[in-house]
């Protein structure tokens, strides 16, 4: 069995963890901790938990790293940077679900998060955890950066379309929509219910910190440097990502032609579902899965492709991911503890 610690067990994407590797059938959780409720029963935090007797421990990552075959980190950006050393790495494997170690240039990452970045010799052998497209490079890796929520949406929609060149890469704009987890778990007026409730609004307008993520990623796969236009948005639901892209084609490709380019690079992975001509993916058929449901259409009126993404943020984008990214990295297959299908009505 593979033994399992989460730091930040109480958080949302943490709790998830917990939801997740509970049923795991090659892993126990040895350690949860808390900075908050350390010393409480978990079951007295999430009453969905009250069969459990786990507790929360003040969190000691040295002495976790000594019992644990690999440690989940669900911290805000920041703390990872600070706790991950190569002694850790050294006695375990960690899994970072925060931004610290996504971005190779330290620079941009402390431009855009505006904080130090404290592990700075250790980001070279970071791993960016989107599994259908690095699984070859995250097996036997002692540190993956697990991607961020709006990013593993936006990036997989429009993988296919910049590898293959049929778009005009400084034509991308992405237009995202998020459900309140998405903001965590701590107290904010912005989303207390009466801010959100019957309410859409854009924010971080041409600021958001997963824009530079995004950009990356897209850039290697490009092969050349991508400047797209990202913003997102909050709406009044409890989790779920849709990620409309704009794109424009660079000749007059057809529908057929789009999809060849999706199936190539996707048709052998589970956890990315392709929807049918003139069906596009909806926030609810994804709700508590580790699925990316993607959808597309060619507008022969202006050339332009729009593609359309769903994942569930605390899943594939958060908790459903990090477990895949751990099936890899312990050579078992990545569907285990993670393939349940969608939950709906939810």
């Amino acid at each position: 069995m593979i033994k399992a610690g989460i730091i930040g067990a109480t958080g949302y994407a943490g709790s998830e963890l917990v939801r997740i590797l509970t049923n795991h059938p090659k892993t126990e959780i040895a350690v949860i901790t808390s900075q908050s409720y350390k010393g409480q029963n978990y079951g007295s935090v999430y009453e969905n938990f009250r069969h459990t007797e786990k507790i929360c421990e003040e969190e000691n990552i040295e002495e976790m790293s000594k019992v644990c075959d690999v440690i989940f980190l669900a911290l805000p950006h920041g703390v990872a940077s600070k706790k991950v050393t190569e002694k850790i790495l050294n006695n375990t494997k960690i899994i970072d679900l925060g931004a610290d170690f996504r971005l190779r240039d330290s620079d941009i990452y402390e431009k855009w998060y505006k904080t130090s970045h404290e592990a700075k010799e250790i980001l070279p052998e970071t791993v960016y955890g989107l599994c259908e497209i690095n699984r070859d490079k995250i097996k036997n890796k002692r540190i993956i950066a697990n991607p961020g929520c709006y990013t593993t949406c936006s990036i997989l929609s429009l993988y296919p379309l910049v590898k293959e060149k049929l778009i005009d890469i400084n034509s991308i704009i992405i237009d995202a929509k998020s459900g309140v987890t998405g903001a965590g778990r701590g107290i904010s007026l912005g989303t207390h219910f009466d801010e959100v409730n019957e309410s859409v609004k854009a924010y971080k307008i041409a600021s958001h910190r997963h824009t530079p993520e995004i950009e990356e990623q897209l850039s290697i796969a490009a092969g050349e440097k991508i400047v797209l236009s990202f913003t997102p948005h909050l709406i009044p639901m409890n989790r779920g990502i849709l990620a409309t892209c704009y794109a424009s084609l660079n000749s007059s490709y057809s529908y057929g032609d789009i999809k060849s380019a999706y199936e190539k690079y996707y048709k052998n992975e589970y956890f990315v579902r392709l929807t049918k001509e003139g069906v596009f993916p909806e926030t609810k058929w994804v709700k508590g899965s580790n699925f990316c449901d993607i959808g597309f259409t060619v507008d022969s009126r202006t050339n332009r492709v729009i593609v359309t993404g769903a994942i569930d943020n605390l899943f594939k984008g958060a908790a459903g991911q990090a477990v895949q990214n751990m099936n890899i990295l312990f050579d078992i297959d990545e569907k285990t503890g993670i393939e349940q299908p969608p939950v709906f009505p939810i």
